[in-house]
């Protein structure tokens, strides 16, 4: 087979491609890249020319700035060490952003409608005379957007533009539209609700029917600008401003955690189209609000991304009408109807049945998570909502006309776009739903931002619960521009101390209440370590050092930060924590585990030193290589002289005090031993369960591996009695949940004050399966699996795994099983990538692109 190039990429760190060759140890040694105006490349912007080089991955483009709105076109192709020449190959058109607005914000709304809930429609006609070359449009808004032209919706995104720091950073996404537009009479139209902007956000803003809303703004609004070129080189442009009118539409109500009501016979035909009477629409007001903080798209849009047919249809003891769909989801329902003008579809959602088989919503509090549709009575109709999504596996049909069809209900799917990288399968089918349910739970919350949970009145971008997952994350889908675009709003949202809030996009600080400290000062272990340890991983997982550069301040801020609170700037002891949050070994009716809040805070502060003076050595700064190599390890003696006794025992004798030990280095080598034995005895004391929280959890397997122990590892894995991952799937979990309790042994649930079945943090050992089982990590001198690490450690009774990563480089996989004693491993390397491998019987070997076939015995 030729050299041939897949997987092209254009993204904020440049232009990628994975090599495809039929030989072995393939190695890039040169590429061409071409930037061009037209998809022919008759019109030539930027030629690199013949490159030699190695790199395939975020390879810079170095040409003149590219112009403003509009479509380029590029391709590559690469030379390897064979002599084999690729041919072109094209990647997606690249749609450049906005040079400066000339377009207003435009609002259907005044203050006077902060409280109120419905969308809004937009419309304006406009003429284009001349040949059509192309055409961009850039949009955003303040709300939650649908924009169409000439009556097709624009984009395939959902829920835009997201959720950010909307005062520091709004984004704006840009759509070539050549195609939806006419020579002459055209029309934008457009509809717009509260989304995050000005809904309500948070548990808080709906006690007592007030609180916390309106945090960005109270007025929703649009902006629009639509650069048009002629065939002749004139341009046109039509912005929002002047001449737009307004009504009111279907969408009587949507809010995020609420839902939506839709009145199918306010629908006006025709209203986003040339040549309707709008009259009777009133004039938008003009906002005075700068453009200054509207951004390019930076992150992953939110897209449709499955289509789930209904599993059952079921009748529960109180004879409420029950739709199973088999799989908690984050989406939303498509139904199809028919029936009279004003009869209504009502659905309530749900993830779970309570124990006697009853339809599910405590765990909810106060969201509603309904919709209510009203039909215009005109034939089949077809719905689905435009502003609103819901955490779902079941769903409580209350009013429908006519029978339910299940056939004719479809869950909806969505998540940011993110292109799946790692898959697993192995002879342990409880282990592998596991697998699929941290997969699961990673889609139902990576919707724009990392929520903790999809479903209740929260739905928020918890620092922590980013901060343990995110390498698990980064083996099952590509969420480098995911968090990229995050932790621009991380920084965003930093104080000007280094602090970091423990939600970002940050609505808890100045909101949550005078009293509470946690939510002010900025300053909770496990939670803003968020800042120097997503960076750091994501920088792992892909190779890519700008995500490091662009972080890199404020990675150094927060350790300052703690620096300055912690006694003798070594010891984190002066702030209030959450600790272990909700471990087991909490006392009763408290959500904080029993281990020392200073012992982990300072662990974490330890390792957030260590990866700042990594980075600082990486991007050349010596002076701060210095600087925090030495904070470092004073942290670490620190650490030892305050929480070890003179012979090795842990002054907090529980389980996440030896894990964070061990896992952060931080045990002396003499006592390693001994802290291994004595975490081994607190697993033995409870029953060999663990006991652990969001911070002690993520590392457990992988320390007790680690340090001597995998036969303990896989047993702590593999267990299936509460407390342990695999109970949740023998209850019949098709996600993590946020308690390991969430459903008790007797069928009842935990508090339904807090109680999501879809909180991804404990799917945190995610890793392991990838790391140990399946055997794929990455080098660390090596990122992005230039040169990768196989090494798997079979266990556990299980006889087979087979797994797959798509690494920037291409495919990388292992799959071993166990025969006559013999352990046979097939490992497949990428092209332009290497790998060391280790057997289970510790011999190593060096081995370049292909597939590699080794055997040792067990």
């Amino acid at each position: 087979m030729m050299l041939t190039l897949t997987r092209l990429v254009f993204d904020a760190s440049g232009f990628s491609w994975v090599l495809d060759s039929d030989r072995m140890a393939v190695v890039q040694t040169g590429y061409r890249v071409q930037v061009a105006c037209d998809a022919a490349f008759d019109e030539i912007f930027w030629d690199s020319g013949d490159v030699e080089s190695g790199d395939s991955i975020h390879v810079a483009y170095g040409g003149a700035e590219m112009p403003c709105s509009s479509v380029l076109y590029w391709r590559a192709m690469a030379v390897d060490n064979h002599g084999d020449k690729s041919g072109w190959a094209t990647g997606k058109p690249i749609i450049t952003g906005i040079k400066s607005w000339t377009a207003t914000f435009v609002s259907a709304e005044t203050d006077d409608d902060a409280m109120h809930s419905a969308g809004k429609m937009l419309r304006k006609d406009f003429i284009l005379n001349g040949g059509i070359k192309q055409a961009v449009v850039h949009v955003t808004a303040l709300g939650i957007y649908e924009l169409s032209l000439n009556g097709q919706v624009v984009g395939d995104a959902v829920l835009a533009p997201g959720w950010t720091e909307y005062d520091k950073r709004l984004l704006y996404q840009s759509w070539d539209v050549t195609a939806l537009l006419n020579d002459g009479e055209n029309t934008v139209g457009a509809m717009v609700a509260p989304g995050w902007y000005k809904g309500d956000l948070g548990w808080q803003s709906l006690r007592d029917g007030k609180g916390l809303r309106n945090v960005y703004g109270k007025r929703t609004a649009l902006l629009m600008q639509l650069e048009v070129q002629y065939n002749n080189g004139s341009k046109e442009t039509i912005t929002t401003g002047e001449g737009w009118k307004y009504a009111d539409g279907p969408v009587k109500f949507s809010e995020i955690y609420h839902g939506e009501m839709y009145d199918a016979r306010l629908e006006q035909c025709g209203w986003n189209k040339p040549n309707f009477n709008d009259a009777h629409w009133k004039t938008a007001e003009i906002l005075d609000r700068s453009t200054s903080s509207v951004v390019p798209q930076d992150g992953a849009i939110v897209r449709r991304q499955e289509m789930l047919s209904a599993k059952a249809f079921i009748i529960t003891p109180k004879g409420e009408r029950v739709i199973n769909f088999g799989q908690n989801i984050s989406g939303w329902v498509r139904f199809t109807v028919s029936g009279n003008a004003g009869d209504i579809v009502k659905l309530r959602h749900a993830e779970v049945l309570d124990s006697a088989g009853n339809f599910y919503t405590e765990n909810l509090r106060r969201a509603r998570n309904e919709i209510v549709y009203t039909l215009k009575g005109v034939g089949e109709e077809t719905f689905e909502p435009h502003f609103t999504f819901q955490g779902f596996q079941y769903v409580c049909v209350d009013v429908y006309p006519g029978e339910i069809n299940i056939e004719h209900f479809k869950a909806v799917v969505i998540h940011s776009d993110m292109p799946r990288m790692g898959t697993f399968a192995s002879s342990h089918k409880l282990l592998n739903q596991l697998h699929a349910n941290i997969l699961w739970g990673l889609k139902g919350n990576f919707v724009d931002i990392p929520t903790d949970c999809p479903q209740r009145d929260e739905r928020m971008g918890w620092t922590g619960d980013a901060q343990v997952f995110v390498r698990t994350s980064a083996y099952l889908m590509d969420t480098k521009a995911f968090f990229r675009k995050w932790l621009r709003d991380l920084r965003a949202a930093q104080f000007e101390n280094g602090g970091v809030p423990m939600v970002v996009p940050d609505v808890l600080t100045g909101y949550f209440g005078d009293g509470d400290v946690i939510a002010q000062s900025g300053a909770v272990t496990g939670w803003g370590d968020a800042a120097v340890i997503c960076p750091w991983v994501i920088y792992q997982a892909y190779g890519d050092v700008s995500i490091l550069e662009e972080n890199f301040t404020a990675m150094k801020a927060w350790v300052e930060f703690i620096r300055n609170r912690s006694t003798d700037g070594l010891l984190w002891n002066t702030d209030y924590q959450l600790g272990d949050w909700v471990a087991l070994d909490a006392k009763e009716g408290s959500y904080f585990g029993a281990t020392a809040t200073d012992l982990i805070a300072t662990a974490y502060y330890a390792k957030c030193a260590e990866i700042v003076a990594k980075t600082a050595a990486l991007l050349g700064h010596t002076d701060d290589k210095n600087n925090y190599t030495t904070l470092h390890n004073h942290i670490k003696t620190a650490y030892r002289d305050e929480f070890f006794s003179k012979t090795g025992r842990l002054v907090s004798p529980t389980q996440t005090a030896h894990i964070l030990s061990l896992a952060f280095g931080l045990t002396p080598p003499e006592y390693v031993k001994r802290v291994t034995n004595d975490l081994l005895g607190l697993l033995k004391d409870n029953g060999g369960h663990l006991t652990t929280g969001f911070l002690g959890t993520p590392y457990f397997c992988q320390v007790l591996a680690d340090n001597g122990c995998l036969n303990a590892a896989y047993e702590l894995l593999l267990l299936e009695d509460y407390p342990s991952w695999l109970y949740q799937v023998t209850k019949g979990a098709t996600t993590v949940w946020e308690h390991w309790d969430g459903i008790k042994p007797d069928g009842t649930m935990w508090s339904a004050n807090m109680n999501s079945f879809n909180h991804y943090a404990y799917g945190s050992v995610g890793e392991f399966i990838y790391r140990v089982i399946a055997g794929i990590d990455t080098d660390e001198k090596h990122p992005g699996y230039k040169k990768m690490v196989i090494a798997p450690r079979p266990g556990g009774g299980i006889s087979f795994a087979k797994t797959s990563l798509m690494t920037p480089y291409g495919e990388a996989a292992t799959d071993w099983h166990v025969d006559g004693g013999k352990f046979v491993l097939n490992v497949t390397v990428p092209h332009n990538a290497t790998a060391g491998v280790t057997l289970p019987d510790g011999v190593n070997y060096e081995v370049g692109s292909g597939v590699h076939e080794f055997i040792c015995d067990m």
